[in-house]
Parts: structure tokens; C-alpha cells; sequence
């Protein structure tokens, strides 16, 4: 530990948040400054999480952010209540993070959309009511079926893709939001602008998670047996072979949710 700081100790299990806020700017971690894949990390003191004893290092790992970031698209730009019907649009890394979320908060029903058979079968796993095939042409008539013709109340984009968001607004309910959580550099257009409007539809940006504030919160979930993730575990491989670790997720060898890399 660092000169002046006494909150922490050597040997603590800790989990490092995804990134620091500096003077109201936040920065996040391996990409806006050094700490990702390395044997040894820098941390601000008020960056960290105590790790508990029972929740592995592996599972605590992937916390910041594959988990944490859906979190607090969930709880907070969201604010998904009970009983609410929920779409999530790509059931990748995040994605079948945020089914299985919605399902523990009280969602009704959870409809997963991707085009990957693999991937709908994954989302039904962690708990989705129906999954659905992007390129289905009576999606919407299957989410009306689902839904008591009403719409979902909210729906999540995790691919970051426009005609996803497009197909999301096309289903949304009178009021709906749309929270986009994947990112892109493309443009954000809304095709029928009036319909929109007159439904009192809302597009909500989101990014990342308050981690003092979530990354505790889903430790103690974890902790008192509300969620599991050990499934979201699907490789552990030595840091010096980062490199085939990257090519696996690219080329979707094996189809892996996280691959950890144990220095």
C-alpha cells in the first residue's frame, strides 16, 4: 500500500474497480491509463472492493464490468421495476449478464433477441422467458404475444448496432425506454419521429456502473446465493497467452462468455 493510506492492508482480497474518477472525469482502466493484463496494477485507494472469501477470484474478476455495467443499466438508467417486460437485444458478454439480472430483480417477461442459435439457447439458460431470432419477421408479433399486445416497458441494446435499435423502438410500449448500453460511432436515428413522440418514448444513454455502489451490492448477491456466475467462467488461461485468449473470443472458439487470464 502507498504512503498515507491506511484503509487497506497487504494480503486483502480485493476486487479493483473498471476505472477512477479524477476531478469529476472518469477514467477507465487499460484504457485510459495503464492496468490491464499485467501482473501488477496501480490502484487509487478508493478504487478498490473487498473481495469476500467465499466469492472466487475468477468470478470477482469479471464483476467490473461484464457485470456491473448491466447492473446499472438495469437498477439505475432503467430503474427496470417488478413485473416490468424487458428486451435484451445481443446475449454476448454482457448481454446474458443482464438476462440473468432482470429475471433476479422481478422482470416479467425477459425476451432475449440475437441472431446466434447458440446465443438464444444461453439466454434461455440464464433465465429468459423467450428468445428470439433477430431476423424472425414475426418478432413483433411474438414480443406482442408475450407481452399481452402491450410492449416491453424497457429494452436493451448490447450490440451497439442501429437496425437494433430500430427493431427495439418498433416494440417498445406507450412510455417505453430504450437504454443503449453497446457502443458505436454510428449515427442515432429514429425513423418515425411523430409515433415516438406521440408514445412518449425515451433513448437513454448509458455507460459503465457507479462501482462503490454496485460492485457491493452484487458482491452480497453473490455472496448470500441470489446470483451465480461461475457459469460466465469459461477458460482460464496464463497471462502469457493473451493473445490466443483474444483470438478465441474473436473467432468465438467454443463460444465463450469471459476468458480469465491468471498472472
Amino acid at each position: 500500500v502507498g504512503e498515507g493510506v491506511t484503509a487497506w492492508t497487504a494480503g486483502r482480497r480485493v476486487v479493483l474497480h473498471a476505472g477512477e474518477v479524477r476531478d469529476g472525469v472518469t477514467y477507465t482502466r487499460g484504457v485510459d491509463y495503464d492496468g490491464g493484463w499485467a501482473e501488477y496494477a496501480l490502484c487509487a485507494a478508493d478504487a478498490l472492493t473487498l473481495l469476500p472469501d467465499a466469492i472466487p477470484f475468477d468470478q470477482g474478476a469479471i464483476i467490473p464490468d461484464a457485470v456491473s455495467t448491466p447492473w446499472g443499466a438495469i437498477t439505475e438508467t432503467a430503474a427496470v421495476r417488478p413485473a416490468e417486460a424487458v428486451g435484451v437485444w445481443g446475449v454476448g458478454g454482457l448481454g446474458v449478464h443482464a438476462v440473468q439480472l432482470l429475471r433476479a430483480v422481478g422482470a416479467c417477461p425477459v425476451v432475449a433477441v440475437d441472431p446466434s442459435p447458440v446465443a438464444r439457447e444461453r439466454a434461455l439458460a440464464a433465465g429468459a422467458d423467450l428468445a428470439l431470432d433477430s431476423a424472425d419477421p414475426g418478432l413483433r408479433e411474438a414480443v406482442g404475444a408475450v407481452t399481452g399486445g402491450a410492449g416491453l416497458a424497457a429494452a436493451f441494446d448490447f450490440a451497439g448496432v442501429p437496425a437494433v435499435r430500430e427493431q427495439a423502438v418498433s416494440v417498445l410500449a406507450p412510455k417505453g425506454r430504450l437504454v443503449l448500453v453497446g457502443l458505436t460511432d454510428k449515427p442515432l436515428t429514429v425513423t418515425d419521429g411523430t409515433r415516438f413522440s406521440y408514445l412518449q418514448q425515451r433513448i437513454l444513454g448509458h455507460y459503465g456502473s457507479d462501482m462503490p455502489v454496485a460492485l457491493p451490492q452484487l458482491l452480497r448477491l453473490i455472496q448470500g446465493g441470489r446470483l451465480d456466475f461461475s457459469g460466465s467462467i469459461s477458460g482460464v488461461l496464463p497471462l502469457a497467452e493473451a493473445a490466443e485468449a483474444v483470438a478465441r473470443l474473436e473467432k468465438k472458439e467454443g463460444n465463450p462468455i469471459r476468458l480469465v487470464l491468471r498472472p
